[in-house]
C-alpha cells in the first residue's frame, strides 16, 4: 500500500527527448554491441541474445562471465573502478570505464547543460542512464528569481504525468515540483535494484541538474513518503551541493533489523510482498503508463526499457540473506551511514506503522551533531507522518529551510483537504501552529529553531471536541534529544502471571510456565481485509487473545500513579525448548484499563538462535542483536537460556489504575499486515522460568514531567492501536 495519486490530464508538448551519452563506448565501427560504464557497473547493450560474455580487468584477466539476455544486454555489479574490456565469444566488444560511488563529481557543465522544461522530461546522468522527470509549476505568474523547488524521487511513479496527488499539495504550497523515476522504473533508463548504491548517485545528478534550471530558486528540497522518504536518505548521504534540506517521511531506520528480518524472522506479510511488487514493476513495461507513453511514440522510453532484464531477483536475494551480511546488508542500514547527511532534516513517523513498521526512531541519534533534525513520532498508521498533528510544522519546515521565506498560510486549507482523502474524516482543521506574524525571515527561523526538536504526540485519534478517529492528536510533549535524556529504566519482574516489582522468591520449579509454539494459533495478521482503508478512522481489527496453552501472559496489579513510556522496551526472559533447538517469540505490550478493556500498544519479535547481543549497541531497554551467521546459536539442551526481546519504540501513558500487559507466544495476529515466516516451529514446548536464579523482566523507559488527561480515551478511538475486551 502507498500514497496514491489522483488521475489529472496533464500536456506533453514539454517531452524533452535528451539524447542518449554513453560512457566508454565501443567504437560505432563495431556493431557487435555497445559497452557502457557505470557507476560500479558495466553494462553489455546490442550484443548478440545467447551469447557468452567475459569481462576482463586492465591486466586482461577473466573477472566476470555472463549470458546475454533476449534483449542484448548483460551487467556486471559490484566491480572496482577502472577500465575493462569485454569479449563476445572471444571477440573485443571494446572497453568502459568503471568509476566509484565514493569518487569525484562530475563536471558542473554535465547540469548545466540540461534543461528541464514544465512537462514530461529526461535527466542525463553522470553514465548517461536517463531518468524519467516529470515538472509541474505552481498557478500564476513565476516569481522574480524563480520557484522555491523539490524534488521527490522513487521506483514507483512520480514522474507519471497523470499521477498529480504530490504535485498538486506542493504547487498549491508554493514550490515546482519535480516527480523522478529512479533507474529502472517507469521510462528511466538501467537495471534496477531496491536502493543499490548507484541510485544515490543518480540522485545526486538529479538534484544538480534541477538545482541548475532557470527557474529554481536556489537551492532545492526533497519531499515524499514511505518509498520516497526512504530515498531522501541515500540521495542526501551523497552531499549533493545544492541541496537545501529532506523531509522523510514513515521511513526505515535499518532495513534488515526493522522491517524485513525484525528479530531475524521474515517478514512475509509486508516486506516481501512489497520487494516483489517492486521486482515486477521493473521489469520491461512493469509500469502501464510507460508502455503507454512508449506506445505513444517515447521512444528514449521504449529505449530505456532494454536492460531490465538485468534487474536483481529480489526474492533470492531475501531467501539469500536470513542472516546480516555486512557485505549486503550494510548499503541498505541507513543508521550506519545517517551520519553523512549535512543538511537539515525533518522526520516523522508512527509507532504502530503497519508497513515500515515504526523502528525508525533507533537512528536518530546517529545524525552528525549539529546537523538540524526535526522528529515528530505519534500512534498511527504508516500514513500519519501527513496527519494534522505534524503536516503545519512539516510546511513550516520546507518555508523556512527551502523557500527562504516566512511560513506562509496556504498550509490551513491544504492539510485538511488532503487528512481527508487519506482518512475519509472531513470538516477538520489544523491545530493551533507557531504563529510567525510580523516576523522577518530570519526572525521566523530563529523562532522554529527555538522548539525542542523531538515532538511526540499522544492519543491520537482522540482529541478533544474532534470526531473519533480523526488524525489529531490529545496532547503532546517536546524533548531535546533521542533517546529522552530523563527516561528511567524501570523494571516489572515476571511472576507466575503477575508483573512485580521484584523477582519470584521461589523454586524453579514453582516459577516455570511453558506454552506450545503454534503460530497458526491466531491469524496472521490482526487485520482481516487488507483491501479496507486502513488509515480510516475506525478500521476493523481482528484482534484475538491467545488461545490457553498457545502462549503467556503477565499483568501488572493496578498503577498507584499514571506512568508514561517513551523509547524501545525490552523483555528479558530465560526459555528453554525441551524438544528442540530452537524457537520463534512475540511479545506485545497492552493497557489494560480499570473497565476491562485492554489497549494494543507494540510489539517485538526474536527468532531465539538470533540471541546474540551486539554489546556495544545495546542498553538495558532496547536489545541489539547482531544477527550475524558466525553468531547464530541454538538453544542448549535440557538448561534455561536468557534471551531479551526488543519491544519496538512507543510512547503510551499507563494511567493510574491501569494494569501493564506482556505476552509472549509465536508471532502472528499482533500487528496489521504483517505476518512472518515461521516455518521453524513444529508445535515445540516453550518453558519460560521465573525466579531469583532466572529474574525474567520487562524493563520500559518511563519518563517524569508528562502531564496526562486522567480520563482515558474511548476504547477503538485511538489511531493503530487497536482495543478489546479482557477477559
Amino acid at each position: 500500500m502507498r500514497i496514491r495519486t489522483a488521475l489529472v490530464a496533464i500536456s506533453l508538448a514539454a517531452l524533452a527527448a535528451t539524447a542518449f551519452h554513453p560512457v566508454g563506448a565501443a567504437s560505432a565501427a563495431d556493431p557487435e554491441g555497445t559497452v557502457r560504464g557505470s557507476v560500479n557497473q558495466l553494462s553489455v547493450l546490442d550484443a548478440t541474445p545467447g551469447a557468452h560474455v567475459e569481462l576482463l580487468d586492465a591486466d586482461s584477466a577473466v573477472v566476470g562471465t555472463g549470458t546475454v539476455d533476449e534483449q542484448g544486454s548483460f551487467l556486471w555489479r559490484e566491480l572496482d573502478p577502472g577500465t575493462y574490456a569485454v569479449r563476445e565469444d572471444g571477440v573485443s566488444l571494446g572497453t568502459g570505464d568503471v568509476t566509484d560511488f565514493a569518487g569525484p563529481a562530475p563536471a558542473q557543465s554535465l547540469y548545466d547543460d540540461q534543461t528541464l522544461s514544465e512537462g514530461f522530461n529526461y535527466i542525463t546522468t553522470r553514465d548517461g542512464t536517463t531518468l524519467s522527470a516529470n515538472v509541474t509549476f505552481p498557478s500564476g505568474a513565476m516569481p522574480a528569481g524563480g520557484y522555491p523547488t523539490v524534488v521527490e524521487y522513487s521506483g514507483y511513479d512520480p514522474s507519471n504525468p497523470a499521477n498529480t496527488t504530490m504535485a498538486t499539495l506542493f504547487n498549491t504550497l508554493g514550490y515546482a515540483y519535480v516527480g523522478v523515476n529512479v533507474r529502472g522504473t517507469g521510462c528511466s533508463g538501467g537495471a534496477f535494484m531496491t536502493f543499490e548504491p548507484i541510485q544515490s548517485v543518480d540522485g545526486y545528478d538529479t538534484i544538480e541538474t534541477v538545482a541548475a534550471q532557470s527557474w529554481v530558486a536556489g537551492k532545492v528540497g526533497m519531499v515524499g513518503i514511505s518509498y520516497p522518504g526512504i530515498e531522501q536518505l541515500y540521495v542526501a548521504r551523497t552531499e549533493p551541493p545544492h541541496l537545501a534540506a529532506i523531509t522523510p517521511l514513515s521511513v526505515i531506520d535499518d532495513t534488515y533489523r526493522g522491517t524485513l528480518y525484525p528479530g531475524g524472522i521474515l517478514n512475509t506479510g509486508f516486506a516481501v510482498p512489497w520487494a516483489q511488487e517492486r521486482a515486477d514493476q521493473a521489469e520491461p513495461y512493469g509500469q502501464q503508463w510507460a508502455k503507454d507513453r512508449a506506445d505513444a511514440g517515447d521512444t528514449v522510453c521504449a529505449e530505456n526499457q532494454r536492460v531490465r532484464l538485468q534487474n536483481v531477483d529480489l526474492g533470492t536475494m531475501i531467501d539469500q540473506n536470513p542472516t546480516y551480511d555486512p557485505a549486503v546488508l550494510d548499503q541498505i542500514n541507513p543508521s550506519l551511514w545517517v551520519k553523512d547527511i549535512n543538511v537539515p532534516v525533518f522526520l516523522a513517523g508512527a509507532w504502530q506503522d503497519e508497513q515500515t513498521g515504526g523502528h525508525f526512531p533507533n537512528f536518530l541519534d546517529d545524525f552528525a551533531p549539529g546537523v538540524p533534525v526535526y522528529a515528530t513520532m505519534t500512534n498511527g498508521s504508516h500514513a500519519e507522518s501527513l496527519s494534522l498533528g505534524i503536516f503545519g510544522r512539516y510546511a513550516d519546515f520546507l518555508d523556512l529551510y527551502v523557500g527562504k521565506r516566512v511560513p506562509g498560510s496556504a498550509k490551513q486549507f491544504v492539510a485538511p483537504v488532503l487528512s481527508q482523502s487519506i482518512t475519509g474524516v472531513s470538516g477538520l482543521s489544523l491545530p493551533k501552529q507557531i504563529d510567525y506574524t510580523g516576523l522577518s525571515y530570519q526572525q521566523a527561523l530563529a523562532k522554529y529553531e527555538a522548539q525542542k526538536p523531538v515532538r511526540i504526540l499522544f492519543e491520537e485519534g482522540a482529541a478533544a471536541g474532534q470526531p473519533s478517529g480523526s488524525p489529531l492528536p490529545r496532547f503532546e510533549k517536546s524533548f531535546s534529544a533521542w533517546p529522552i535524556e530523563s527516561a528511567k529504566p524501570t523494571a516489572w519482574y515476571l511472576g507466575k502471571r503477575r508483573l512485580r516489582n521484584h523477582p519470584v522468591d521461589s523454586s524453579v520449579a514453582d516459577g516455570v510456565r511453558r506454552y506450545s509454539a503454534d503460530p497458526s494459533a491466531l491469524p496472521a495478521t490482526d487485520f482481516p481485509d487488507p483491501d479496507a482503508n486502513i488509515w480510516a478512522a475506525h478500521p476493523t481489527y481482528d484482534w484475538q487473545q491467545i488461545p490457553k496453552g498457545k502462549g503467556l501472559g503477565w499483568i501488572s496489579a493496578p498503577l498507584k500513579k499514571t506512568m508514561v513510556s517513551i523509547g524501545s522496551g525490552s523483555l528479558d526472559v530465560w526459555i528453554r525448548t525441551p524438544d528442540a533447538d530452537d524457537t520463534d517469540l512475540e511479545a506485545t505490550i497492552s493497557e489494560v484499563r480499570p473497565n476491562g478493556t485492554e489497549v494494543y500498544v507494540q510489539s517485538g519479535w526474536l527468532r531465539a538462535s538470533h540471541r546474540k547481543l551486539d554489546a556495544a549497541e545495546s542498553t538495558v531497554t532496547n536489545p541489539v542483536h547482531t544477527d550475524l551467521a558466525a553468531d547464530q546459536a541454538p538453544l542448549p539442551a535440557g538448561q534455561f537460556t536468557k534471551v531479551r526481546l526488543a519491544l519496538f519504540p512507543f510512547a503510551q501513558p499507563f494511567r493510574k489504575g491501569s494494569r501493564i500487559r506482556i505476552t509472549l507466544d509465536a508471532p502472528g495476529g499482533a500487528r496489521p499486515l504483517w505476518a512472518f515466516d515461521t516455518t521453524i516451529a513444529h508445535g515445540e514446548t516453550v518453558q519460560v522460568a521465573a525466579d531469583r536464579k532466572h529474574p525474567s523482566r520487562l524493563v520500559l523507559p518511563i519518563v517524569p514531567g508528562v502531564k496526562v488527561p486522567a480520563k482515558a480515551p474511548a476504547c477503538a478511538s485511538l489511531r493503530s492501536q487497536p482495543c478489546r475486551t479482557y477477559p
